[in-house]
């Protein structure tokens, strides 16, 4: 039982049933009819009065990446799982995509068994999280809406070029994407390139110069510059090297 048929919910239960599983969407207001697994994919701001809807008797688990099981409620079977990725609507489908989608899961002594259950049905790779949820949700949305967001901004920056900032997303995605993939294959700090990495200050102030007019990206690409020589710092320290 999937209750909230948005971009989560519409696409998980797509693949559950190619997945040859029998699964029910519920919409907003329909009432939620007994299931050995509701899970609630529906906003963090209505899930405690959306799981008090839910009949006894099932595992109920929640979809929020920063909420811990407080919201479903003094019930058993209490759990939660959260696919760490970004769900843009169908037809894409990230569950069908070539890597395993991550998913946070936690639960109590019935909840937990019923999340790893609706993860290996989605085809996800279930891990728990010990810490605290808020940063690891900030964790997420560094490393997914923020990085919409610098895609946008380095946009922004490239018009400044002269480049159609309606073309400039497409353009700068190869290289955003196989940077993403070195860190991840090799770890962020070896994976880092390009001036700070270089040592090159030279380049570094002819990039602010560029934006000096434009104080909203200047501050954009001072931030990520200050986390850039963190970095570098990082990599001088383990004798990475350049």
């Amino acid at each position: 039982m999937i209750v909230g048929p948005g971009r989560l919910g519409r696409t998980a239960a797509a693949q559950l049933e190619a997945g040859g599983h029998r699964v029910r969407l519920v919409g907003r207001g329909a009432p939620i009819p007994p299931a050995p697994i509701t899970w609630l994919t529906v906003p963090d701001r209505a899930i405690a009065a959306v799981a008090q809807q839910v009949p006894p008797g099932g595992a109920c688990l929640h979809a929020s990446g920063a909420l811990d099981l407080g919201p479903l409620g003094p019930r058993d079977g209490r759990g939660s799982l959260h696919p760490l990725m970004t769900f843009p609507g169908l037809p894409i489908n990230p569950f069908q995509g070539v890597v395993a989608v991550p998913a946070a899961v936690q639960g109590d002594a019935e909840g937990l068994p019923a999340a790893l259950a609706l993860a290996r049905a989605l085809g996800a790779a279930a891990f728990e999280v010990p810490g605290d949820r808020r940063a690891y949700h900030a964790a997420a949305v560094l490393a997914g809406n923020f990085a919409t967001a610098l895609l946008a901004e380095a946009a922004q920056v490239m018009a400044l070029a002269g480049v159609p900032v309606g073309l400039a997303p497409t353009l700068l995605a190869p290289l955003a994407l196989q940077s993403v993939e070195n860190a991840a294959h090799c770890g962020p700090a070896a994976a880092l390139t390009g001036p700070v990495a270089r040592g090159d200050e030279a380049v570094i102030a002819a990039h602010r110069a560029a934006l000096a007019e434009h104080p909203e990206l200047l501050a954009s690409y001072d931030a990520l510059l200050a986390a850039a020589r963190r970095l570098a710092g990082a990599r001088s320290a383990s004798g990475a090297g350049g």
